[in-house]
């Protein structure tokens, strides 16, 4: 495995329409392969946070079909896809872990182990990857709708990243205000936030830069101070759709 530093890219995107297929690798998720450093990555896709539906999954591998990138499915419904969970995951260059429910998502992972297995994968070099639940999952917490249409807090993230994350901080009109409300009563810690088509890259538990699809789109750096919260822009650097 060529990159051996944990990595963790953090999105509220990554998928594009396709050309000739429902849905294409964007920039966000090609970046992703990009950052595995391997000519030819192995990329697994875990679609938990919508209950492992089929047709998404169908469709992740057709999106791979059209890149020339090997897609393979992780699933627990009705029952785990593998015999060793374990061999089966670390046997990829990258993660890429949909949206969702992340507390359904959370509570299986646990339930399978697999929040175990995501740390040894994330600190052997695998990257870690994913949008919206897919992104707050690798966090302490940030906002949901997992339990309700109303936005609540979730703050039970695996924390391989010591942060908040706040996910669709430009489209979802109540996602911006609730989580600095939650960073300024203490609820949830100091963290980032992306804008849709935007990302977060960790080595380690650093953040290394933000990364953006959409031209004009940013990332945030949201941090309390003396009970309010405190705003700040990140650069935010424009990727191009070129292939990994």
């Amino acid at each position: 495995m060529a990159n051996r530093e944990p990595t963790i890219l953090a999105t509220s995107g990554g998928l594009v329409r396709g050309r000739r297929t429902e849905v294409a690798f964007g920039p966000l998720l090609n970046y992703a392969l990009e950052l595995s450093g391997v000519s030819k990555p192995h990329l697994l896709y875990v679609g938990t946070a919508m209950g492992d539906e089929t047709a998404h999954g169908l469709r992740m591998i057709e999106a791979g079909q059209a890149a020339g990138i090997s897609v393979d499915l992780l699933k627990l419904f009705p029952m785990p896809n593998a015999d060793e969970l374990g061999a089966y995951v670390l046997n990829h260059d990258v993660i890429w872990v949909g949206g969702g429910s992340v507390a359904n998502l959370l509570a299986l992972w646990r339930l399978h182990g697999l929040d175990t297995i995501f740390k040894e994968a994330w600190e052997g070099g695998i990257i870690l990857a994913g949008v919206s639940a897919g992104s707050l999952c690798w966090h302490i917490g940030g906002t949901t709708d997992s339990f309700s249409p109303d936005l609540t807090p979730v703050t039970n993230g695996l924390a391989l990243l010591p942060y908040s994350n706040g996910v669709h901080y430009d489209s979802e009109p109540r996602r911006r205000p609730l989580f600095q409300e939650l960073i300024a009563d203490g609820t949830l810690p100091n963290g980032y936030a992306t804008e849709d088509g935007t990302g977060l890259v960790y080595q380690g538990t650093t953040l290394i830069e933000a990364v953006t699809e959409i031209k004009g789109k940013t990332a945030y750096r949201v941090e309390r101070n003396d009970d309010k919260a405190v705003e700040t822009i990140l650069p935010t650097r424009l990727l191009t759709n070129s292939k990994h």
